[in-house]
């Protein structure tokens, strides 16, 4: 056992920017979930409905999909160091100003400016890792970003609880921002440049300090069918995500199933925690057989458990469906990701780590009203089957794409790149 926590779980303490980064990410991340508590004493304090306090977390993602592809450029031209101490230090901001707003606008104007802060920051930190990793430990070493970003997640909304009943409504905002602080500050100390380091070939990278990306590459990746096939993907995960998982399952199980609050909140913290546990092998299954024998199955599955939810009549169908649908998410882990790493030219990373993200938040936006407006037209039931269709749709649909992780993978592009013997 020993053994096996040692091999897989090297990385974290082999590299101490991973271990810097994975503690940034856990203090940025907890903003995101710090003010779901909160949100009912807004309410009361601004005299406005659930329906207004509500568009702060439309505003949280309105920033990210604004800023990823600008964040990924900036990365390139200038360096990942900028996002990674900029990003923190706006978070924190953005944080403290949310605490301290006195009405409804400024609110969502602080909201804007925190979830600029994590778009930037979490730009940063995914371009730094596909930096400093190899295409054999890229999925891990995103994986284990990914494992904090949950984690900072999932305690985000416990500190958030905890200090506002404590010490008052802005409490939580303002040792949200402080860590945030912390996190900058760090990156600023310790955290170095990584921009031409490649590590999946020696030569440097052409791309002038300052200088824009060529036109034609960029272009050329965006058009690709690997990057295409990549986003869509990503697009269909995080529709899932907000719109099936967060939006359609809580009123299927509260509508139709009877379910109280407190039941709900169980069964989705045993899914976020099954999503904790699975990052690591999810992460080590990409690295050494390859990307797509993640994405594909994992996306196959999760369509399969909408099907069951969509047909739930049980208290326990409903919470087998979830528990399979968590498990299922979790296979996929960081292969995405280090998917779209992978196909990046090298002094394109940052571009294509953006563009990357902005086709999740595609999905992350369009997927609550595109699943709210079946289910209100058709039913609950309708709407979680028109989601797996989605889901196994775009999963059927990455079969085509290229296969760029694995040993056969590695081993192939060995041999082409190795001398031919006389």
């Amino acid at each position: 056992m020993i053994g096996w926590a040692r091999r897989t779980l090297g990385p974290i303490f082999e590299h101490e920017q991973l271990m810097m980064i994975t503690v940034s990410t856990v203090l940025v991340m907890m903003g995101q979930g710090v003010i779901s508590p909160v949100l009912p004493l807004f309410s009361n304090k601004f005299g406005v409905g659930a329906a207004a306090i509500g568009l702060t977390l439309t505003s949280f993602g309105l920033a990210r999909l604004v800023l990823n592809i600008p964040m990924g450029i900036a990365a390139d031209r200038y360096g990942r160091r900028l996002l990674l101490v900029s990003g923190p230090i706006i978070a924190a901001v953005g944080m403290v100003g949310s605490g301290l707003s006195g009405s409804l606008p400024e609110l969502l104007a602080w909201r804007f400016i925190a979830g600029a802060g994590s778009a930037i920051y979490a730009t940063g930190a995914q371009v730094f890792l596909a930096d400093v990793s190899t295409p054999a430990t890229r999925a891990r070493y995103l994986g284990t970003n990914q494992g904090a970003l949950l984690l900072g997640t999932s305690f985000g909304p416990a500190i958030g609880g905890f200090t506002a009943d404590a010490w008052g409504l802005e409490a939580p905002f303002l040792i949200v921002g402080l860590c945030s602080l912390v996190a900058g500050g760090y990156a600023y100390l310790r955290l170095p440049e990584t921009r031409h380091l490649n590590p999946e070939a020696p030569r440097p990278v052409a791309v002038a300090a300052g200088a824009a990306p060529p036109r034609t590459a960029w272009l050329q990746l965006l058009l690709s069918r690997d990057f295409l096939l990549i986003a869509v993907m990503n697009a269909a995960i995080f529709l899932t995500r907000t719109g099936g998982r967060q939006t359609i399952m809580p009123l299927l199980g509260a509508t139709t199933l009877g379910l109280s609050t407190a039941s709900l909140g169980w069964i989705f913290s045993l899914m976020a925690i099954v999503n904790m546990l699975l990052v690591v092998p999810s992460s080590v299954i990409a690295d050494r057989m390859g990307r797509k024998w993640s994405i594909v199955p994992s996306g196959v599955l999760v369509g399969l458990t909408m099907f069951m939810l969509a047909g739930t009549h049980s208290y326990w169908m409903f919470f087998s469906a979830a528990m399979l649908h968590s498990v299922a998410a979790s296979l996929s882990g960081p292969a995405p990701a280090a998917y779209a790493v992978d196909i990046s030219p090298p002094g394109l990373r940052g571009l294509g780590m953006g563009m990357f993200r902005s086709g999740g938040d595609v999905g992350f936006m369009i997927g609550p009203p595109l699943v709210g407006f079946i289910a209100d037209y058709s039913g609950f039931g309708a709407a979680m089957f028109a989601n797996g269709v989605i889901m196994v749709a775009a999963s059927v649909l990455f079969l085509l794409a290229t296969e760029t992780g694995g040993r056969q993978v590695r081993a192939r592009q060995a041999a082409e790149a190795a001398p031919t013997a006389r």
